[in-house]
Parts: C-alpha cells; sequence; structure tokens
C-alpha cells in the first residue's frame, strides 16, 4: 500500500475516533493549512532608492549560520531577561490570506534579511532591512502547492556572494539578485525526475563550489544545478527526499556531501554524486529532517518515530557505527555540539512535553534531561543557547554536562501562537529574529 494511502486512512480512521471538532482539528493539522492567527498587515511599498548590499561579522547567510553548526559569532549578548529584551521591529505581512503557512527561517547578510513566504497563488521572497524592518524588495513567482501544513515554502534560502538562492515547498530552485531581486534563473527538480515528498520539499539550498545542490526525490534524489545558470550538472541516486539540509564533511582534506534522504545517510562525491556508502535509516513515514552534525571523522544524526539516534566514525573506506540508542529522538529540532556534548529537544514537534537533553558525543551517555522549557528549536550565541518552544515562549540557556542550567526566559516572546512555532530562531549582527507564519519579530541582543 502506498504511504499516502496509508496516510489519509489514518486521517480517517482518526476523525471517527474523535469526531465533530476535534476530527477537524486533526485534518486539518495533518492536511490543511494551519490558520493564521494574530495582526495580519498588506506587503508595504518597498524602499526607493535601494540601499546598498552590506556584509558584517556575524552574518547569517545560510542554515543553521556560516559554520552550518547553528551558531553565531555574536558577542556581548545581554543575559539578564528580567525585564525581557528591547524589541526593534515587526512585521506581519510575511503571509498574506487566511491559509498560506509558510515556516521558512530568515537568513541574514549586513543590511539585507531574506525570508520567504506566500499569498494565494504566488512563493513569496522578501528582502527586509535587517536594522529598520523597512521592505528593501518583494520578489514572487507563481506555484501551484499542496496544503499540508501550508503552501508556503519550508526551506530556507542561502545567500552566496550577490546571488541568493530559495527552495519552494513544489519544487522551484530560484535564483535571485540580492541587490535587487531581480529573478535570474528558475528551475523545477521534478522536471529533472523529482518527486515531491508527502510534507513538500523542504530541504535548504546548499551552494558549494560552481554548484548549488538540493534533495528531488524520484530518480533524482540529489540534485546539482550550476549557481550562475541553473543548468544541471548532476543528478544522483533514485528515492525518497527527505527534509534535511544538505552539509558537507572534510576528511582528510577531501570534501565531502552528507545527504540525509528519506531512508538513509548517504556520502557523495561532491563532483559528480557518486555515492560513496549510505547507512540505513528508515523512519515509518519517511522523515529524516534534522541536519547531521560532524565533529572531525565522527556524525551524529538523530530522527523521531522511535528510531533514536547514533554515530558512526567515518574512513575513506567507509564507516562504523561507535553507537545507537534512543536517548535522543529528534522529529525537526537540530541539537547543537558544544565542546563534545550534544544539547537538543527530544520527542513529537506538535506537543510542548518534549524533553531537553545533553548527551556525551562520544559514547551516547545521557548527561541529563529536562521536561522545563517545553518542546522547540535553539541556536548558540555567546557561550548560550537560545530556546524557543511552540508556544512562543523563549529561554536562555547556559550549557554545562553537569546539569541543566536556566539563565532567563520571556515568556511570550512571540504573540497570538495558536499552532505550533516551528521556525528556528536565528541570530545575526547583534539581534534575534522569532519567525511565526506571518509575523517577524527582531530583538535586540
Amino acid at each position: 500500500m502506498k504511504r499516502s494511502v496509508k496516510i489519509i486512512l489514518v486521517i480517517v480512521v482518526l476523525v471517527l475516533i474523535f469526531g465533530g471538532y476535534y476530527g477537524y482539528k486533526v485534518y486539518q493539522v495533518i492536511m490543511g493549512s494551519e490558520p493564521l492567527t494574530g495582526e495580519l498587515e498588506l506587503i508595504p511599498a518597498a524602499m526607493n532608492p535601494l540601499p546598498p548590499v552590506t556584509k558584517e561579522n556575524a552574518d547569517w547567510p545560510n542554515w543553521r549560520g556560516a559554520s552550518f553548526e547553528g551558531k553565531n559569532e555574536t558577542t556581548g549578548t545581554q543575559t539578564d531577561w528580567s525585564r525581557g529584551l528591547k524589541k526593534l521591529w515587526q512585521v506581519n505581512y510575511l503571509c498574506q490570506d487566511k491559509s498560506t503557512a509558510s515556516w521558512s527561517s530568515p537568513v541574514v547578510q549586513g543590511n539585507r534579511l531574506i525570508v520567504p513566504g506566500r499569498d494565494e497563488k504566488n512563493d513569496l521572497l522578501f528582502c527586509i532591512n535587517a536594522d529598520s524592518g523597512e521592505l528593501i524588495w518583494l520578489g514572487s513567482y507563481e506555484a501551484e502547492t499542496g496544503t499540508s501544513h501550508g503552501p508556503g515554502p519550508r526551506a530556507t534560502p542561502f545567500i552566496s556572494e550577490d546571488k541568493v538562492y530559495s527552495f519552494g515547498r513544489s519544487g522551484d530552485l530560484v535564483c535571485w539578485q540580492l541587490e535587487d531581486g531581480k529573478l535570474l534563473w528558475r528551475k523545477n527538480v521534478k522536471d529533472a525526475g523529482g518527486s515531491e515528498p508527502s510534507w513538500g520539499y523542504s530541504t535548504t539550498p546548499l551552494v558549494l563550489d560552481n554548484m548549488v545542490i538540493v534533495q528531488g526525490g524520484g530518480s533524482a534524489q540529489v540534485i546539482a544545478y550550476d549557481k550562475l545558470t541553473g543548468d544541471l550538472l548532476w543528478k544522483s541516486m533514485e528515492g525518497e527526499a527527505g527534509y534535511s539540509a544538505a552539509i558537507t564533511m572534510n576528511l582528510d582534506n577531501e570534501i565531502k556531501l552528507l545527504i540525509y534522504q528519506g531512508t538513509g545517510l548517504s556520502c557523495l562525491n561532491p563532483s559528480d554524486g557518486k555515492v560513496l556508502w549510505t547507512v540505513p535509516w528508515p523512519t515509518e513515514y519517511g522523515v529524516n529532517a534534522t541536519t547531521p552534525i560532524v565533529s572531525d571523522d565522527i556524525i551524529f544524526h538523530t530522527s523521531g518515530y522511535k528510531m533514536g539516534c547514533e554515530a558512526l566514525k567515518v574512513t575513506q573506506n567507509g564507516y562504523s557505527i561507535l553507537w545507537k540508542n534512543n536517548v535522543m529522538e529528534a522529529q525537526h529540532s537540530d541539537p547543537i555540539l558544544i565542546n563534545g556534548y550534544i544539547y537538543g529537544y527530544s520527542g513529537e514537534s506538535a506537543r510542548n512535553n518534549g524533553q531537553f537533553k545533553c548527551i556525551e558525543l562520544s559514547t551516547g551517555k545521557e548527561m541529563w534531561s529536562t521536561g522545563q522549557i517545553g518542546q522547540g528549536t535553539t541556536t548558540f550565541v555567546d557561550g548560550h543557547l537560545i530556546c524557543l518552544d511552540i508556544k512562543g515562549n523563549l529561554f536562555l540557556i547556559k550549557p554545562d554536562p553537569s546539569g541543566f542550567k536556566k539563565v532567563g526566559q520571556i515568556k511570550p516572546a512571540i504573540r497570538n501562537v495558536k499552532n505550533p512555532a516551528w521556525t528556528v530562531p536565528v541570530v545575526a549582527n547583534g539581534k534575534l529574529y522569532l519567525r511565526y507564519l506571518q509575523q517577524l519579530v527582531c530583538y535586540k541582543l
């Protein structure tokens, strides 16, 4: 039986069990679009003239930041949150219409913040002044999308030099000019043999050398395009696309490409897409959504659905399993490695009763676990973890393997949160950016 049919049957059973209002809510969350709540603004006019493009020392140009580790170089951050944080600006127009949910996180280079959104018919890409909240430019293209968890983009864009790359939930990979938002080229992975996964394309693009790489699924599980022209360079493997970002690993001064696809973790040669090895890791719904962690020759990866986590030791000839357990089961919340210890959420991402844990990378030993900060996402800056739970509450945590140490909290940091706030907090150049559907809030750190 096809997985899509299984999902529909599960929905029918749940509707029959819960009935009425609760059955509808189950259907809405699984197959529909989370409705927008709170203030909804019209998109304002763009700035004129456009400010020049700038660059700073603590930018956040791509998924998980410049280091791909979920860390930012901002220093001197405020740790006394007893009076909250100063809100610099807020916009409420990233999603237009009531059923246009979009979850992508922002990226930042200097004065330009890039974040995707959606209206009734179009994928949108906003360029906002990171300092003032003014709209610099707006890009758009018409795209037909499904409605599972909303039609808006999930993937985080990638800023590279004078261009930015976005990836829509229906498979549109688009290259834009960073300065003014001019659309330079657009390709859809389905034209190369891709097949959309159940919850839409979600893998953030990876710009590497002359390539931009995404997961396409189908007969084009991994695809590399020329970053300047959009020409197809290579495609590799067959099977279901995962929901995780591609990252690289330096092994004996050779760059390898890691792809957390629908049924496992694969290592590829980035120049031609040749598969070097694959670790089987099939979840119940083909959802491998977290970003693997690389530490020298060790790779850590984790998934939900009772899959757990494991650490691999990698050589030029392949890999061996260091350890495997169920201490951490991260559904789509990326853990962070700090001084040999992994900190992150474990549990189902739609319920605010997960566990935040610290485990030792070398052994998989659980150092501690707490249920005090719900379920959510996390980022690291200036010696601290900033955690956002799915209700919009913010926590400041001091990472320490000897025990859980909460330094501060703000309840709530995002208002009018009625559905899970899944988008990861982003820190760039002394500012904290929180996104929930149509809202984007900027705080001074």
